[in-house]
């Protein structure tokens, strides 16, 4: 592979793993929800992120892979693991990879799941929320593209997409917060008449 092709490829898998993982995000905070469309069924919902999270971390492999090989720059693999190493644009790689390590260190405690406890993988499967606007940085301040009109669209896009999902993860927690606060009022002055949440009102039992 020359270096030209290497250079459209590291661009290429570059965007594809801000915009894949985006989709995880939105589907994370989703499935935190317990939020779903009709007709879908909670682990097909589950499932589809598991799926999306896998190819996420392939299409970081093929990026990572291609900026080492393209000759053009000089990067080295030991600057994809550890920040501030790479001899070439050394700050902007530094926040690929950090982004790169909170990636990686999510894949790998997901893979060990069932040998962690549910607090210590919890807290390790947070990383994920960190990794996306470290990402986003890394795209628009390294990026050849970022300039371009379709990048600056497709980053507000990814931005608007997480912080509506974030939003309606927020939402959501509150209301349940609410009906667990009228449950617990119910059980101190027994009687009392409690109202459904409003996310149930309108959208049927879940």
């Amino acid at each position: 592979m020359n270096t030209t092709m290497l250079w459209y490829t590291t661009r290429a898998t570059g965007i594809v793993t801000l915009v894949l993982l985006t989709v995880t995000m939105v589907l994370g905070l989703a499935t935190t929800n317990r939020a779903r469309a009709r007709g879908w069924p909670g682990f097909a919902q589950q499932e589809l992120h598991r799926r999306i999270s896998i190819l996420t971390v392939v299409f970081l492999g093929l990026h990572v892979v291609t900026s080492v090989l393209d000759t053009f720059v000089h990067i080295g693999w030991w600057a994809t693991l550890v920040p501030f190493t790479s001899p070439y644009d050394r700050v902007w790689v530094a926040v690929g990879t950090v982004a790169c390590d909170l990636l990686l260190a999510v894949f790998v405690s997901s893979l060990l799941r069932a040998r962690l406890r549910p607090g210590t993988w919890k807290a390790i499967h947070w990383l994920a929320y960190a990794s996306w606007p470290v990402a986003l940085v890394h795209t628009f301040g390294m990026g050849t593209d970022a300039g371009e009109e379709w990048v600056i669209a497709l980053g507000i896009a990814c931005g608007l997409a997480v912080l509506i999902a974030l939003g309606w993860r927020l939402r959501t927690t509150a209301l349940h917060g609410e009906a667990l606060r009228g449950v617990r009022l119910h059980q101190v002055v027994p009687g009392t008449r409690l109202a459904p949440p409003r996310h149930l009102t309108r959208s049927g039992r879940s």
